[in-house]
């Protein structure tokens, strides 16, 4: 694949002396004289490297890097400096990720082996950008996102069930994402050409029920002075979902039962019969069955709701989900317009041990406060809110599903003791290789896989200061 070059400097002489000395195969140049037009080229191009003089008119040179950077833009400033080199401009365009800097006169032969050596780390950085969004296509199904055995069982459910036109029932802690889930089977059906429409249950006075599901005719009540079409109809051709589902009264419910066992349904005031062409998801926050054992809930509508059931996890029973959570929600912050940050291993060991009683509604929430409160690039553990305590300390808790296979529960008891070893191996060795794998008795390319497979970085072990970490007796 071709590798694209913007060339930006003021002087044509330079734009064209620096395209034609450093042309090869493989290599497309493309020049800009002023900073405010690379910009745009940048925004909307896919470009390897940029070449930037540090004189420009409208943005400069160090200002087009630090756009570079808190733009995120996947691309490699090199820096050319003026003839009397201005230390302090280098200092900060390589603090911004300039990847090296050359000065005028230039000197060809260096720049050529800067972007030589540029080329082939960008193809790394490339290569490790895509794997990464490649790690969250495999973790994902629509907005959902989880590497977890619960999350991929849950994924396998819903890729089973999104081309069927059977209900479904999604259950789950509130901030779970039961709403994702009826999006994910709305949009991953292919044959659904209309729209999906969401009706909140407990949110409408129980007179206005039948009228806000099926509609109504001009003059079929007081102040209706003109017909609606209910949600039903509005969902014609595509899916229905009935959040909350639990709080219908029973009235209601019997209402709803005709229409899921006829397919049919008339609007208030109308003698018309009406076919409904809806796919039906139900969800709810509630254990529906004990609400049919204490009469709340009709035993037969449940048994019609529930022909699939999609039971989403709480997040406190995918604890391994939030580093991957956590990445995503910094990036969307991103798109919002908030500035990049990283987090530290402090910050992200505290997040992954709490207990999170509002699920990963209660975890986005807490990313964003935690982005506004760092002034700095990486979020401290001191800016994660306080009530945020370890209370999930022990990872190998065997709390587990006795209805799920035993072999499952078993490789997923295996992947979390394996995941904590070496992520306290690691952390005594400083992220090292060679002194990991020999504590383990494992060699240094099981490490490795392992380590990919987990998603574990080395590098986040790193010591960061001349402090030493303490070392394991090898087992």
């Amino acid at each position: 694949m071709d590798r694209r070059i913007l060339v930006v400097d003021a002087s044509e002489v330079i734009r064209q002396q620096i395209m034609a000395r450093l042309f090869k195969p493989g290599r497309v140049f493309e020049p800009a004289t002023d900073g405010t037009t690379a910009l745009e080229m940048l925004v909307d191009g896919d470009f390897s490297l940029v070449i930037v003089d540090q004189r420009l008119t409208g943005i400069g040179g160090l200002d087009l890097i630090r756009e570079i950077h808190d733009r995120d833009l996947p691309v490699t400033p090199i820096l050319i400096t003026g003839y009397n080199t201005d230390l302090p401009v280098v200092v900060d365009a390589m603090r911004l990720g300039a990847y090296d800097f050359v000065s005028k006169p230039l000197d060809i032969a260096r720049l050529e082996m800067i972007v030589e050596k540029a080329l082939a780390d960008r193809q790394i950085q490339d290569e490790v950008r895509d794997l990464r969004r490649g790690l969250i296509e495999r973790y994902s199904f629509h907005n959902l996102l989880g590497k977890s055995a619960r999350m991929r069982e849950v994924f396998s459910k819903l890729a089973r069930v999104a081309t069927t036109n059977c209900p479904v029932l999604v259950t789950g802690e509130t901030g779970t994402g039961k709403e994702l889930v009826s999006q994910a089977i709305h949009y991953n059906d292919k044959s659904r050409m209309g729209p999906l429409v969401a009706v909140n249950c407990a949110a409408i006075p129980e007179s206005l029920l039948e009228s806000e599901f099926f509609g109504h005719e001009r003059g079929a009540f007081t102040g209706a002075d003109r017909q609606r079409i209910g949600r039903f109809e509005q969902a014609k051709s595509g899916t229905l979902l009935l959040d909350e589902i639990g709080s219908l009264p029973l009235a209601m419910q019997a209402k709803l039962l005709r229409v899921l066992q006829d397919g049919t349904f008339e609007r208030v005031g109308g003698g018309e019969m009406i076919q409904a062409s809806c796919r039906v998801v139900a969800a709810t926050n509630e254990d529906l069955s004990l609400a049919v054992h204490s009469g709340r809930f009709r035993e037969d509508l449940y048994y019609r709701l529930n022909v699939v059931s999609v039971v989403l996890p709480p997040l406190r029973e995918r604890l391994d989900d939030i580093p991957l959570l956590v990445d995503h929600f910094l990036k969307r912050l991103v798109n919002r317009g908030y500035p990049v940050k990283t987090i530290s291993r402090a910050a992200l060991n505290r997040l992954s041990h709490y207990t999170w009683p509002g699920n990963v509604r209660e975890l986005e929430h807490i990313v964003e406060m935690a982005v506004v409160t760092t002034l700095g690039d990486e979020i401290p553990e001191e800016n994660i809110p306080a009530h945020v305590v370890a209370t999930h300390v022990d990872p190998f808790s065997l709390d587990f599903d006795e209805d799920r296979p035993l072999q499952e529960i078993t490789d997923e008891l295996t992947e979390r003791i394996e995941r904590e070893y070496l992520l306290r191996v690691l952390e005594h060795y400083n992220g090292r290789i060679a002194p990991t794998a020999a504590h383990c008795k494992l060699s240094r390319r099981s490490i490795s896989e392992k380590l990919r497979r987990y998603g574990i970085d080395k590098a986040d072990f790193k010591p960061r200061s001349g402090k030493r970490s303490k070392t394991l007796k090898p087992a």
